[in-house]
């Protein structure tokens, strides 16, 4: 088994002067974001552990990532705008030996843990260097999820499992010199893991489009166009919106869509121009378990496409409540088994989900309910808990809710997940205010504000006199008032 960083290292031996990444500002050779990472990792003030990474999306913050990869700590990504009580939670959790930042955000990290900058424009040191010290069992980073238990959840995925991935998407997508992946997730986010590692580790090119491009249509295929990227991998509602334009950059050949259902009508035009595929997995399975190619396929009757099957050296399997295997056709638990399986929880928090089986096996219960079809692909039906998609991020309603009750003016409260009518999840939340004279939902909305990060604020708030109740004493939640959505296109 390998590292992240060795395979960085067969990139730079076989094409050091090739493009790798390059961001609104400068472009950097394989050898030159190598010797970046040197730089950064030289300017290290202990042998870390665990190093924090908040920085805008750049050059200069991917080369952090393989400078943290190549001393053998693990990275924690989180993006600068995330509530500063939810950077603070993730930062003790971890206990980071420090923080990888720019001065623009130190106010905002405070003094807790240690900063250390890398500015933009920073300059490489041709005389640094630093021995290669990672192990293929390292954890390469730690991702937080939303939890149940109301805390974000950190996973941890080692280096062997990133590896592993990049032969999964090597295998199956075949990126090499040439292409160029556009580089748009959020850095918390699985596709982000699959932008920056799949390409640069098999020896493609990574695009850093500034930040207020990503958040037009127009302006960000315009970017595509004019840089040739030939990859763009992102949430459904992005291939929904590339569905809208009339035309497409030609050099797009493969679209990937990932973190949510995908319905035919987002993708019907995208498929006579390029390769669409539909993917499927979890941060604890290390990006995806499965693929599904979308064109010359058939979507389901509800107008879904399968979640397809399971990627190489990965094992997918449909258990029932006690982990039996379920007949074929028959809906039961999304199982997880083989070389994606990360390490588990921070802390073993909620490591009931990571189970190693009599025959030595281990297994990750995702908690997705679904459906092995005769042909060998997997459907994907719903959860079987509180967790949903909000705009292709895992929320647990629970989370929301544990911040929605700590609000001084909530006496009781209770946040729902809805469906719209384009089969999309939005959050509704139900209060019971302490004093109705002086309640305003703006100041509980403040509040949350300062917890969670926006996609998971409920868009719907409801004030009850009271909460209705099952005679065990549960909240009733068929007698609480419907919000209805309109599904938008």
């Amino acid at each position: 088994m390998e590292t992240v960083y060795d395979y960085l290292r067969k990139q730079v031996e076989k094409r050091p002067n090739a493009t790798a990444v390059f961001d609104d500002r400068r472009r950097l050779t394989f050898h030159e974001l190598d010797a970046m990472a040197n730089s950064i990792a030289a300017m290290f003030p202990i042998h870390p552990k665990v190093v924090g990474i908040v920085m805008n999306h750049s050059v200069e913050m991917i080369a952090s990532l393989f400078a943290v990869l190549k001393t053998g700590a693990a990275y924690v990504p989180v993006e600068p705008s995330f509530p500063v009580e939810r950077i603070r939670f993730i930062m003790d959790e971890c206990k980071l030996s420090f923080v990888l930042t720019e001065h623009e955000y130190a106010r905002k990290l405070g003094t807790s843990h240690p900063l250390l900058f890398v500015e933009r424009g920073l300059s490489i040191d041709t005389s640094a260097s630093v021995q290669a010290s990672a192990q293929p069992e390292d954890v390469a980073y730690i991702l937080y999820t939303s939890g149940s238990t109301g805390a974000p959840k950190g996973v941890m995925v080692e280096n062997h499992n990133v590896c592993h991935y990049v032969q999964v998407f090597h295998n199956e997508f075949h990126p090499a010199a040439g292409d160029i992946m556009l580089q748009y997730s959020v850095c918390t986010f699985d596709i982000f893991v699959e932008e920056v590692f799949a390409s640069l580790l098999s020896g493609a090119a990574l695009a850093i489009p500034p930040a207020d491009v990503k958040n037009d249509i127009h302006r960000l295929m315009h970017f595509v166009n004019k840089h040739q990227v030939t990859i763009i991998s992102g949430f459904p509602y992005l291939l929904l919106e590339l569905n809208k334009l009339e035309h497409i950059p030609s050099s797009l050949r493969l679209l990937i869509s990932g973190g949510d259902v995908l319905r035919a009508n987002y993708v019907y035009h995208l498929l006579e121009q390029a390769d669409v595929y539909n993917t499927y997995g979890p941060s604890e399975a290390t990006v995806c378990a499965s693929y599904f190619r979308c064109n010359s396929a058939q979507p389901m009757p509800d107008g879904t496409y399968p979640i397809g099957k399971a990627v190489k050296d990965v094992q997918i399997e449909i258990r029932d409540e006690q982990m039996h295997p379920v007949p074929m056709g028959k809906p039961g638990e999304i199982c997880i088994f083989g070389e994606g399986v990360s390490r588990g929880y921070v802390n073993r928090r909620e490591n009931d989900a990571f189970v190693t089986l009599d025959d030595g096996r281990r297994m990750y219960r995702s908690g997705d309910i679904g459906i092995m079809q005769p042909d060998g692909n997997l459907l994907f039906l719903h959860r079987k808990d509180t967790q949903v998609m909000i705009l292709g991020r895992r929320v647990e309603t629970a989370e929301v809710q544990n911040i929605l009750c700590e609000c001084p003016e909530v006496e009781k409260g209770e946040v729902c997940a809805c469906i719209d009518e384009q089969h999309l999840s939005y959050m509704v939340a139900y209060i019971v205010p302490k004093d109705k004279q002086t309640f305003k939902v703006s100041s509980v909305r403040k509040m949350m504000e300062k917890f969670l990060p926006s996609y998971m604020i409920p868009e719907f708030f409801v004030r009850m006199d009271s909460m209705p109740v099952t005679p065990n004493g549960k909240v009733n939640h068929t007698a609480l008032p419907a919000v209805l959505k309109i599904g938008a296109l």
